[in-house]
């Protein structure tokens, strides 16, 4: 089961020591279950659906490696244990990857419906020769500026805004640069790549591919798994 992750020319990075207080479930976010399966579970399962992904590096808790490890039995997947936040857990996904690597996704646990069609476009074009790959969604909502008294500043236009998801892919060398040139923490590992000057190419995301943050959020997760005739949503690529 922690095995080493070489060999594989794939690997996925799934960060999952997330405390899990805003869902209010009482353990951390990975470990709630979704439809009597656990985030974590549906997520690395997700992955590995996609067909393009040979193996998973899970970082969690330390206490949570062997609860991590007894979920997952029988699947491409190493459990580590991960730092102090998510920048310092990614990096210690990324050392425990093998030099036979070469393209490294870096996923959310609390993402558990992304649908396979994400994570392969992903990887296409990364293997396309992109460095470093997201995937977006056009922004719906009007955006706003406000002061620190909440008022109004400007209204922002929203036509060259994007929402970012995950996976986000990389070749794997130029994360590593982008990790060891970069010690501030950011809220998404493109941003590690952006601050090294390196491009940042974008792919249509899925609605599908929502973050479960909230209550609210789990709920509509659990409606969408219910939902007889919910499948994956056509790519979004049109802005309007």
């Amino acid at each position: 089961m922690n095995r080493p992750a070489s060999g594989a020319a794939v690997v996925a990075v799934v960060p999952a020591a997330g405390s899990g207080l805003r869902l209010g479930a009482g353990v951390p976010k990975a470990f709630v279950e979704l439809v009597g399966v656990p985030m974590l579970v549906r997520a690395v399962d997700g992955l590995l659906a996609s067909t393009a992904v040979d193996h998973v590096v899970v970082v969690v808790q330390g206490d949570q490696v062997g609860d991590a490890s007894a979920l997952l039995p029988g699947r491409p997947v190493t459990v580590v244990e991960g730092g102090a936040d998510r920048t310092a857990s990614v990096a210690a996904g990324l050392a425990a990857i093998g030099p036979d690597a070469d393209v490294v996704l870096v996923h959310d646990a609390a993402r558990p419906l992304t649908p396979a069609g994400v994570v392969e476009r992903v990887v296409g074009a990364v293997r396309a020769g992109a460095p470093a790959v997201i995937p977006v969604l056009p922004v719906a909502d009007t955006i706003k500026q406000v002061d620190d008294a909440g008022v109004v500043v400007s209204t922002v236009n929203r036509s060259a805004l994007r929402a970012v998801q995950t996976p986000q892919g990389f070749r794997i060398a130029d994360l590593r640069r982008a990790y060891a040139g970069t010690p501030d923490p950011r809220t998404d590992d493109a941003g590690l790549v952006e601050a090294i000057g390196d491009p940042v190419a974008t792919v249509p995301g899925d609605p599908l591919a929502f973050k479960v943050t909230t209550a609210w959020d789990l709920r509509i997760a659990e409606l969408l798994i219910a939902g007889a005739t919910v499948g994956a949503a056509e790519p979004v690529e049109r802005i309007g």
